[in-house]
């Protein structure tokens, strides 16, 4: 990869300034409130909601608006909306910017085909003159900076991000994310960081680089190289929100975040948000001595109390890694 400094040394979305240039990306069913306020709180600099249906948002439904409520610590916030219809795009725009976040994210990344069968998400890139359209109803509809997530294409046949980059910008969005695989890939392979790079440097407007950020290390070195503005982490901050500071965390620093996160989830779902904690805490888990005798336990995890027996078999498991009884890679 040819390496440069990006020009950036920080990044203006519309009038917004974020305090660094690390991003949370959008993650369905995993960036909720409780988890955005956890990655905030650990130094991500802008966070988005998970992608959430305009259809959803148009007919009033009540779980896609219960998605789209937030608290003020979760600034600044992007809400994210996916849909292909220009027209309920923009009716959407206006009842989100009457919600009041700090921006709306367009998604045309997602590659699931629930998504894509209906035209939105991913399945947008095949068409540029529709990207076109999608954003320019959304940035007419509203008074907020309006930002698009993207992939290279939905091939390898049709890489077009050119054109889909120029479609934005001629609609006035402000910012893109690019995801630097196709929606082929899906999320196989590597993330292609130099077509990134490229995009970041023929692009008017700031580029945010997402895909394969495993450490805060990777991140800033993804920052010196890329020339991008920012970079979005996803997948790499679930169970891991340090790396958007690059602490290491001692065990008991890790079992006080995971409690903590515990009680938010139970603060914002009520008791169901003990089991919802299910998935994030398999990540928290992953890679400690005991992980897989944990595992078992994680899918029976109903109340705090379960949290916190499993978070003693976390601390005993830690407090015998050096013992020969251990089974490596336990």
């Amino acid at each position: 990869m040819k390496s440069h400094i990006s020009r950036y040394n920080n990044v203006l979305i519309g009038d917004i300034e974020p305090a660094n240039r690390l991003f949370l990306a959008p993650l369905a069913g995993l960036t909720d409130s409780p988890f955005r306020r956890i990655a905030r709180k650990h130094g991500a600099s802008l966070v988005f909601t998970e992608l959430i249906s305009v259809e959803g948002i148009v007919r009033n439904n009540s779980k896609t608006m219960e998605l789209l409520n937030f608290t003020e610590e979760e600034r600044p916030l992007g809400m994210q909306i996916f849909g292909s219809n220009p027209a309920r795009m923009g009716e959407a725009a206006k009842i989100v910017t009457g919600l009041g976040p700090d921006l709306i994210d367009i998604n045309m990344g997602c590659c699931v085909q629930k998504v894509c069968g209906s035209g939105s998400g991913a399945a947008l890139l095949r068409d540029p003159l529709q990207v076109n359209a999608v954003a320019e109803a959304v940035v007419r509809n509203t008074h907020l900076p309006v930002t698009a997530k993207i992939r290279l294409g939905w091939d390898d046949d049709s890489r077009n991000y050119r054109d889909v980059v120029k479609s934005l910008e001629d609609a006035g969005v402000v910012m893109i994310s690019v995801h630097g695989r196709t929606r082929a890939q899906k999320y196989t392979g590597a993330a292609d960081w130099e077509a990134i790079s490229e995009i970041a440097a023929l692009s008017k407007v700031p580029v945010v680089g997402n895909g394969d950020i495993s450490d805060y290390a990777d991140a800033l070195r993804r920052l010196e190289t890329s020339g991008c503005a920012a970079v979005m982490i996803g997948r790499g901050a679930l169970g891991n929100p340090w790396i958007f500071s690059g602490r290491t965390p001692d065990i008991e620093e890790l079992i006080d975040q995971i409690l903590a996160h515990c009680d938010l989830m139970s603060g914002w779902y009520g008791e169901y948000g003990h089991v919802l904690m299910r998935k994030h805490l398999a990540k928290y888990i992953h890679g400690k001595r005991n992980a897989a005798a944990i595992r078992g336990s994680l899918v029976k995890v109903n109340t705090r109390q379960d949290v916190v027996d499993i978070m003693e078999m976390l601390r005993e498991g830690e407090a015998h890694s050096s013992g020969a009884d251990m089974p490596a890679g336990a």
